[in-house]
């Protein structure tokens, strides 16, 4: 078990590392943004509102949510939920983060086909998250024959974790296309508070470009093991 928990481990460093960064930048510039107000002083809850109705979007309810960064838009319930520091916040970075929950909103009222995709596999990327490296760690342990059967398997589960993440950041980046569109048409700011609304999105979105190198550096990671394994 030792092998396993320090095998190839620092392949994972480049992820874990783009991870403190994003981290910290999603942090620092969410502050920086959230202390600046937007020069209409339009409200994070309004922003989403006036987004949804002009994309006929009526009947999706906006709700208040307790909490930091944990808006969020419920395709089930059609509900768009905005927390503390966004729902009456009438600075740069609530108006930005609420007009990417309504892109989300618009993704799922138009069907865009990423979302529809990841939001079917969700529950194979659960199990695969889950799974993939107890079976992964059970073929280490067996003989050689059984042992590469499990490790492959557990390779290849893993990989729908990896397709998760890929869909993931297709979704986000394509909600913050469609916030920054909205905000720049529906002039809810001026040029600098678009600028603004871009780096915090940009920002939020190394999140998801560092959470699937990290997929990527873990399936490398086994593949690297079941080929010293094999090699042994």
């Amino acid at each position: 078990m030792m092998y396993l928990y320090g095998g190839f481990f620092y392949i994972l460093i480049p992820g874990l590392l783009i991870s403190i960064y994003a981290s910290i930048k999603v942090n620092t510039t969410y502050s920086k943004f959230s202390r600046v107000g937007n020069s209409r002083n339009i409200s994070g809850d309004q922003a989403a509102r006036s987004i949804l109705d002009s994309a006929g979007l009526n009947n999706v309810d906006i709700e208040h949510i307790r909490g930091s960064l944990t808006d969020h838009y419920d395709p089930r319930s059609r509900v768009l939920r905005l927390s503390e520091g966004v729902y009456s916040s009438t600075s740069i970075a609530a108006i930005g983060i609420a007009a990417h929950e309504a892109g989300h909103a618009i993704q799922h009222a138009t069907r865009y086909a990423p979302l529809a995709f990841r939001n079917s596999i969700v529950p194979i990327a659960n199990f695969a998250t889950n799974a993939s490296w107890i079976i992964f760690i059970i073929g280490l342990a067996i003989s050689r024959q059984s042992g590469a059967f499990m490790m492959n398997l557990g390779i290849f589960i893993f990989c729908f974790a990896v397709i998760f993440h890929i869909a993931t950041l297709f979704v986000e980046i394509n909600a913050s296309r469609i916030a920054v569109a909205q905000i720049d048409t529906m002039t809810f700011g001026d040029e600098e508070d678009v600028q603004g609304v871009k780096k915090v999105l940009s920002a939020a979105a190394l999140t998801y470009v560092a959470a699937l190198l990290m997929a990527i550096l873990q399936l490398a990671r086994m593949i690297l093991l079941r080929n010293s394994r094999q090699d042994n």
